[in-house]
């Protein structure tokens, strides 16, 4: 087991209460530069377009994560790429973040601190500029997670989901089944002879070290892409967080029209989730920015939301209500 397993030794929240826990957890957290930060009932935060965007994620164990499978610095850092995404999507740069975190009594403090320490590397890599500015601590049976993030749009138009037109240029950046490729494999290969999540199930088999379940556990949206794309005129985007077939549907459902791929893709690649790459579309004269890369066009509105030539693609992917019974949580 590596060194971040570790914080499950030492004393508990219960043992120290929430004062000392929040200091034990501030102190490593990336301050950012707002007006007012932590300390406060709110925090201040300066927003010189005269807009911001603001989106919420939360993160359960069990249908988001398992312990047995990733350390607590694992889980910080997939909360904030979570939602840096999604407002890189908008075509914004992420400017705060407001963490809320319940854990049960028994937790070890250690667990929170290296949690923190994974959002700390995660912004550090993802978006240096945004720190944590706020957030709550509470109690719970079950380890859960919730993240706002904000971000500026910098003068420039949100990048919404509806604006895709007939002719437009589709393209993706980032990796595409990476994610679900690594979390097959745990399934597959990081349970006990029981069908339990096991951590050394998944070191004996050698999934730990795969680069997939690396990027199920840490995601690597590309952030910079979302302003990028909103300076090169795309007219749509959104984060790929639950699959592209299932968000390529969203897209084009709010735009009125038939997303046509060109890209022979597998099946994970187009139904595996939790890459959070970015998929937008562009006018067809645009130099695409970025990591961003052509996979297909828009056309008019047909009978499918998404097609592979003629042949239509179900728009399915991750829902947590249809794919989680919580029968290994």
């Amino acid at each position: 087991m590596d060194a971040t397993y570790d914080a499950w030794a030492g004393p508990t929240v219960g043992d120290l209460g929430e004062l000392a826990v929040l200091d034990r957890i501030v102190r490593r957290l990336p301050a950012g530069t707002p007006v007012l930060g932590p300390g406060d009932d709110c925090a201040v935060v300066s927003a010189p377009d005269g807009r911001f965007v603001v989106t919420t994620d939360m993160m359960v164990h069990g249908p988001d994560f398992r312990w047995a499978w990733s350390s607590p610095e694992d889980v910080g850092w997939k909360a904030v790429a979570t939602n840096l995404s999604d407002v890189a999507a908008m075509g914004a740069v992420p400017t705060g973040l407001v963490i809320a975190l319940a854990a049960p009594q028994g937790t070890p403090v250690a667990v929170l601190e290296s949690f923190a320490d994974g959002v700390r590397v995660a912004v550090d890599a993802l978006a240096p500029t945004c720190g944590v500015v706020g957030g709550d601590l509470s109690t719970s049976a079950t380890f859960t997670v919730s993240v706002t993030a904000f971000g500026d749009l910098e003068g420039r138009a949100p990048v919404v989901r509806s604006g895709a037109r007939p002719g437009d240029v589709l393209a993706v950046s980032g990796e595409l089944g990476a994610a679900a490729r690594g979390l097959t494999r745990l399934f597959r290969e990081g349970v006990d002879e029981h069908g339990e999540p096991s951590r050394a199930a998944a070191v004996a088999s050698g999934a730990d070290g795969d680069p997939d379940v690396a990027r199920q556990r840490r995601p690597v949206p590309p952030i910079a892409d979302g302003p990028l794309a909103a300076g090169a005129g795309a007219t749509a985007m959104l984060d790929l967080s639950d699959g592209l077939a299932i968000d390529a549907g969203r897209l084009a459902r709010a735009s009125g029209v038939t997303l046509s791929l060109e890209a022979d893709l597998d099946d994970i690649a187009l139904h595996g989730g939790e890459d959070h790459g970015l998929l937008a579309t562009f006018p067809a004269d645009s130099a695409l920015p970025g990591g961003f890369r052509r996979i297909g066009v828009v056309r008019d509105r047909s009978e499918a939301y998404l097609v592979h030539g003629t042949t239509p693609v179900p728009t399915t992917g991750w829902d947590p209500y249809a794919d989680w019974d919580g029968a290994a949580g």
